[in-house]
């Protein structure tokens, strides 16, 4: 099978002339604890990694892989967080775009478009593009999902350490039974985004 070209919506606008795309993307909007991250990166076009995907598509070891190589290899990249308090406060379709504005920021090349994944527009200073199921359709989503995913990741493991008997290093914080199973016995802690659990504790 051949493999798909990731390079698609970026060739469409490099034949306009834009010469400069970043990708951003997303972890961690769904789960119950801990923050959300967001990356954003600008390969150099054409730039081939192999096996580069959506970072869901992916094993953890092979996102661990290519990490060091986006790195590397990236013009310029920015990964930034939006914390669990802020997402109480702003929501967390807010607090999603805060991280994503925050890891913008953090470029030390200002790209002339910014290919965001998902189908939520926001201004960003920049112009903008959405992509549904970006990250396995455009090189720079994708590279930025498998950025965001694996800082992310790390960020929950170092809070396995702190709270071990919740299981974090596991689930990330996502609701599953044993996630739900730990909030019943010892409580929420203090990375808990507590919007995420109103239903659960009115529930009890």
């Amino acid at each position: 099978m051949t493999e798909k070209n990731m390079w698609e919506i970026e060739d469409s606008y490099f034949a306009q002339g834009i010469s400069t795309i970043c990708g951003v993307d997303e972890a961690g909007r769904g789960p119950l604890a801990g923050p959300v991250c967001a990356a954003a990166v600008i390969l150099p076009p054409h730039l081939d990694i192999p096996g580069l995907n959506d970072s869901k598509k992916l094993t953890d070891k092979r996102r661990r892989e290519l990490v060091p190589i986006i790195k590397e290899q990236a013009i310029a990249y920015g990964i930034a967080f939006a914390t669990h308090e802020e997402i109480d406060r702003i929501n967390i379709l807010q607090a999603t775009f805060l991280a994503m504005q925050r890891a913008l920021d953090q470029l030390d090349v200002k790209p002339e478009l910014a290919l965001i994944d998902g189908n939520r527009e926001k201004d960003f200073g920049l112009p903008v593009k959405t992509v549904v199921k970006g990250d396995s359709l455009s090189a720079n989503i994708a590279a930025a999902s498998i950025l965001a995913k694996v800082t992310r990741d790390d960020w929950m493991e170092e809070m396995a350490n702190k709270y071990p008997q919740y299981g974090f290093e596991v689930h990330k914080g996502y609701g599953t039974k044993a996630h739900y199973a730990a909030l019943t016995e010892f409580g929420a802690t203090d990375i808990h985004r507590m919007t995420f659990l109103k239903k659960f504790y009115g529930d009890k």
